[in-house]
Protein backbone atom coordinates (compact mmCIF):
# COMPACT_ATOMS: atom_id res chain seq x y z
CA UNK A 1 0.00 0.00 0.00
CA UNK A 2 1.27 3.71 -1.03
CA UNK A 3 1.07 4.69 2.52
CA UNK A 4 -2.77 5.18 3.56
CA UNK A 5 -3.12 6.01 7.03
CA UNK A 6 -6.13 5.60 8.89
CA UNK A 7 -6.80 6.33 12.96
CA UNK A 8 -5.15 10.03 12.13
CA UNK A 9 -6.04 13.27 13.29
CA UNK A 10 -8.41 15.68 10.70
CA UNK A 11 -6.42 16.99 7.93
CA UNK A 12 -3.98 19.81 8.10
CA UNK A 13 -4.31 23.46 6.80
CA UNK A 14 -1.79 23.81 4.19
CA UNK A 15 -0.66 27.54 2.88
CA UNK A 16 1.54 28.88 0.04
CA UNK A 17 1.87 32.14 -0.55
CA UNK A 18 -1.45 32.96 -2.71
CA UNK A 19 -3.67 30.02 -1.15
CA UNK A 20 -5.19 28.48 1.51
CA UNK A 21 -6.02 25.02 1.09
CA UNK A 22 -8.29 23.73 3.77
CA UNK A 23 -10.84 21.07 5.34
CA UNK A 24 -14.00 21.48 2.77
CA UNK A 25 -17.06 22.32 4.81
CA UNK A 26 -20.92 21.89 3.77
CA UNK A 27 -20.56 25.77 4.07
CA UNK A 28 -18.36 25.30 0.53
CA UNK A 29 -21.33 23.59 -1.21
CA UNK A 30 -21.95 25.87 -3.67
CA UNK A 31 -18.21 26.55 -4.82
CA UNK A 32 -18.27 22.31 -4.87
CA UNK A 33 -21.45 21.87 -7.30
CA UNK A 34 -19.82 24.52 -9.88
CA UNK A 35 -16.45 22.41 -10.01
CA UNK A 36 -17.86 19.11 -10.06
CA UNK A 37 -21.02 20.42 -12.87
CA UNK A 38 -19.27 22.94 -15.52
CA UNK A 39 -18.46 20.48 -18.48
CA UNK A 40 -15.29 22.42 -18.66
CA UNK A 41 -13.89 21.79 -15.64
CA UNK A 42 -15.13 17.96 -15.57
CA UNK A 43 -14.13 17.88 -18.77
CA UNK A 44 -11.45 14.92 -18.18
CA UNK A 45 -12.83 13.40 -14.85
CA UNK A 46 -14.93 10.76 -16.19
CA UNK A 47 -17.95 11.74 -13.65
CA UNK A 48 -20.96 12.64 -14.54
CA UNK A 49 -22.21 16.24 -13.75
CA UNK A 50 -23.96 17.04 -10.61
CA UNK A 51 -27.29 18.68 -11.17
CA UNK A 52 -27.89 19.97 -7.80
CA UNK A 53 -26.97 21.63 -4.09
CA UNK A 54 -28.33 18.41 -2.72
CA UNK A 55 -26.33 16.26 -5.02
CA UNK A 56 -22.96 18.66 -4.05
CA UNK A 57 -23.80 18.33 -0.22
CA UNK A 58 -24.46 14.39 -0.87
CA UNK A 59 -20.89 14.16 -2.69
CA UNK A 60 -19.44 16.38 -0.02
CA UNK A 61 -20.39 13.48 2.54
CA UNK A 62 -19.13 10.45 0.20
CA UNK A 63 -15.90 11.63 -1.12
CA UNK A 64 -13.69 14.31 0.92
CA UNK A 65 -15.68 14.28 4.19
CA UNK A 66 -15.18 10.72 4.18
CA UNK A 67 -11.51 11.01 3.14
CA UNK A 68 -10.63 12.87 6.27
CA UNK A 69 -12.91 10.65 8.63
CA UNK A 70 -11.13 7.38 7.01
CA UNK A 71 -7.73 8.53 5.87
CA UNK A 72 -7.01 11.57 7.88
CA UNK A 73 -6.48 13.27 4.66
CA UNK A 74 -8.41 14.18 1.48
CA UNK A 75 -8.96 16.79 -1.26
CA UNK A 76 -9.25 20.05 0.45
CA UNK A 77 -10.65 23.37 -0.43
CA UNK A 78 -8.16 25.65 -2.27
CA UNK A 79 -8.84 29.35 -1.16
CA UNK A 80 -7.78 32.51 -2.92
CA UNK A 81 -5.92 34.01 0.36
CA UNK A 82 -6.83 37.75 -1.75
CA UNK A 83 -10.42 37.45 -1.78
CA UNK A 84 -11.28 34.40 0.49
CA UNK A 85 -12.68 32.74 -2.69
CA UNK A 86 -13.19 29.08 -3.05
CA UNK A 87 -11.64 28.69 -6.02
CA UNK A 88 -11.29 24.85 -6.59
CA UNK A 89 -9.48 21.40 -4.45
CA UNK A 90 -6.57 20.37 -4.42
CA UNK A 91 -4.79 17.79 -2.10
CA UNK A 92 -3.89 14.05 -1.46
CA UNK A 93 -7.03 11.19 -1.24
CA UNK A 94 -6.22 7.48 -0.82
CA UNK A 95 -7.74 5.18 -3.97
CA UNK A 96 -8.12 1.79 -2.67
CA UNK A 97 -9.38 0.66 -6.00
CA UNK A 98 -5.31 0.82 -7.12
CA UNK A 99 -3.79 1.01 -3.59
CA UNK A 100 -2.26 4.22 -4.53
CA UNK A 101 -2.22 8.08 -3.04
CA UNK A 102 -2.83 10.26 -5.54
CA UNK A 103 -2.49 14.06 -5.97
CA UNK A 104 -5.47 16.18 -7.56
CA UNK A 105 -6.21 19.21 -8.36
CA UNK A 106 -9.32 21.05 -10.09
CA UNK A 107 -9.38 24.59 -10.73
CA UNK A 108 -12.36 27.02 -11.80
CA UNK A 109 -11.43 27.81 -15.17
CA UNK A 110 -10.87 32.09 -14.35
CA UNK A 111 -8.08 30.61 -12.46
CA UNK A 112 -6.08 28.57 -15.02
CA UNK A 113 -2.40 29.59 -16.19
CA UNK A 114 -1.42 31.22 -13.48
CA UNK A 115 0.24 28.47 -11.55
CA UNK A 116 -2.25 28.67 -8.99
CA UNK A 117 -2.53 24.24 -9.59
CA UNK A 118 1.36 23.68 -9.74
CA UNK A 119 1.51 25.96 -6.54
CA UNK A 120 -1.37 24.30 -4.45
CA UNK A 121 -0.01 20.60 -5.80
CA UNK A 122 3.34 21.16 -4.85
CA UNK A 123 2.47 21.84 -1.17
CA UNK A 124 0.06 18.85 -0.98
CA UNK A 125 2.72 16.54 -2.50
CA UNK A 126 5.65 18.33 0.36
CA UNK A 127 2.62 18.01 2.86
CA UNK A 128 2.23 13.76 1.93
CA UNK A 129 6.09 13.46 2.34
CA UNK A 130 7.01 15.47 4.61
CA UNK A 131 4.11 15.52 7.08
CA UNK A 132 2.35 11.91 6.63
CA UNK A 133 5.39 9.73 5.56
CA UNK A 134 4.06 8.87 2.63
CA UNK A 135 6.51 6.79 0.35
CA UNK A 136 4.77 6.76 -3.14
CA UNK A 137 2.07 9.38 -4.42
CA UNK A 138 0.60 9.32 -8.00
CA UNK A 139 -1.64 11.61 -10.20
CA UNK A 140 -4.01 10.11 -13.08
CA UNK A 141 -3.98 12.04 -15.89
CA UNK A 142 -6.37 11.86 -18.70
CA UNK A 143 -3.65 11.34 -22.18
CA UNK A 144 -5.27 14.25 -23.49
CA UNK A 145 -5.17 16.51 -20.56
CA UNK A 146 -1.74 17.80 -21.25
CA UNK A 147 -2.38 21.38 -18.86
CA UNK A 148 -2.63 18.31 -16.05
CA UNK A 149 0.29 16.30 -16.89
CA UNK A 150 2.63 19.64 -17.20
CA UNK A 151 1.22 20.22 -13.24
CA UNK A 152 2.18 17.03 -12.22
CA UNK A 153 5.61 17.29 -14.13
CA UNK A 154 6.26 20.67 -12.85
CA UNK A 155 5.91 19.35 -8.98
CA UNK A 156 8.72 16.34 -9.30
CA UNK A 157 6.14 13.36 -10.76
CA UNK A 158 7.55 11.36 -13.60
CA UNK A 159 5.55 9.56 -16.46
CA UNK A 160 5.49 5.50 -15.32
CA UNK A 161 2.74 4.19 -17.67
CA UNK A 162 -0.50 4.00 -18.17
CA UNK A 163 -2.99 2.20 -16.05
CA UNK A 164 -6.38 0.67 -16.48
CA UNK A 165 -8.74 2.37 -13.39
CA UNK A 166 -12.19 0.85 -12.27
CA UNK A 167 -14.84 2.33 -14.51
CA UNK A 168 -13.31 3.76 -16.99
CA UNK A 169 -12.33 2.58 -20.45
CA UNK A 170 -9.05 4.60 -21.41
CA UNK A 171 -5.99 3.58 -19.86
CA UNK A 172 -5.18 6.44 -17.94
CA UNK A 173 -1.36 8.12 -17.75
CA UNK A 174 0.31 7.79 -13.87
CA UNK A 175 3.10 9.81 -12.91
CA UNK A 176 4.76 8.97 -9.55
CA UNK A 177 7.08 10.23 -7.05
CA UNK A 178 8.45 7.61 -4.94
CA UNK A 179 11.00 7.75 -2.06
CA UNK A 180 14.48 7.15 -2.97
CA UNK A 181 13.55 7.29 -6.68
CA UNK A 182 14.86 9.80 -9.03
CA UNK A 183 12.37 12.37 -8.60
CA UNK A 184 12.83 12.48 -5.12
CA UNK A 185 14.59 15.70 -5.12
CA UNK A 186 12.01 17.70 -7.75
CA UNK A 187 9.68 18.69 -4.62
Amino acid sequence: MSGAMTGQPGPATLETPRLLLRPFTLDDAEPFLRMNSEPEIIRYTYQEALSSLEAAIDLMHRSPLKDYATWGYGRLAVVLKESGEVIGFCGLKYLPEIGETEVGYRLMPEHWQQGLATEAAARAVEHGKKDLGLQRIVALVDPGNAASARVAEKIGLRLEGQVPFPGIKTPLDLYAWEEGGDAAAAV
